[in-house]
């Protein structure tokens, strides 16, 4: 998932180019996801803006956003419950912090409950 671009210098600086030979080569992403023991997550509780619905949260997630995926897809499965990713964070829907930090300490990343 790419981020959201909020502002011209988000774009990359060029817009447009009068230029007939000007060929733009886009930054390819090559970030390394650091292993399970160097990943420091944070499990929370929000209900902001959801409708007084609980969402358990985890940020503080370091590498490919497919990784990203691929962790919140597993943690949904192991839960029976839905939920996305957005904006390099994991959504699961309704309080399910403890049984996410457990599989998350389980598969060897760090964890720590954040919030109230």
């Amino acid at each position: 998932m790419k981020p959201k671009k909020n502002s011209l210098s988000d774009l990359g600086g060029i817009m447009y180019s009068t230029n007939p030979e000007f060929e733009y080569h886009e930054d390819i992403d090559d970030t390394v996801t650091s292993p399970n023991n160097q990943q420091d997550l944070r499990v929370m509780l929000d209900k902001k803006n959801r409708g007084g619905k609980a969402v358990t949260l985890i940020t503080g997630f370091k590498g490919k956003t497919d990784d990203l995926e691929i962790l919140g897809k597993m943690l949904k499965t192991k839960c029976g419950v839905g939920g996305s990713v957005k904006d390099e964070e994991i959504m699961i829907q309704g309080d399910v912090r403890d049984k996410v930090m457990a599989i998350l300490l389980k598969d060897g990343y760090k964890v720590k409950k954040a919030g109230g």
